[in-house]
């Protein structure tokens, strides 16, 4: 659906209309609410081998992907990292510096996912 250097999100299709409950009976946190968007993050081990780093990036994930839920179908929707980042640039996973740049690519990721707002036509 959207690609960066770093992620890729795909989708679905259509939402499930059903909220399905976790293992301790509350609703799972990538299930939406039907009529929504859903969020998943996919962040394989062997691209960020640090757990604290993993949690990382999914926050940001989390984090982007809210703002942006009303601009997206309505499907479930993945964000997967497909690339590391260098561990020579971004030498710790809760600098600064390594939010920003994941924020600012996630970022750009969801806003080319998002369908095209078409142009409003005023009447005379």
């Amino acid at each position: 659906m959207a690609r960066t250097i770093h992620f890729a999100m795909h989708s679905n299709g259509p939402q499930m209309t059903a909220v399905l409950p976790c293992a301790n009976g509350y609703p799972a946190p990538t299930v939406a609410t039907p009529g929504e968007a859903s969020m998943g993050a996919l962040i394989p081990k062997r691209l960020a081998k640090r757990a604290v780093t993993r949690n990382a990036i999914k926050r940001q994930i989390y984090i982007v992907g809210a703002q942006y839920k009303a601009t997206l179908p309505v499907a479930a929707h993945v964000v997967r990292l497909r690339a590391r980042f260098d561990s020579n640039q971004y030498f710790s996973a809760t600098s600064d510096k390594l939010k920003s740049a994941v924020r600012w690519e996630l970022e750009q990721l969801f806003a080319s996912a998002a369908p095209p707002v078409p142009p409003t036509v005023q009447g005379s």
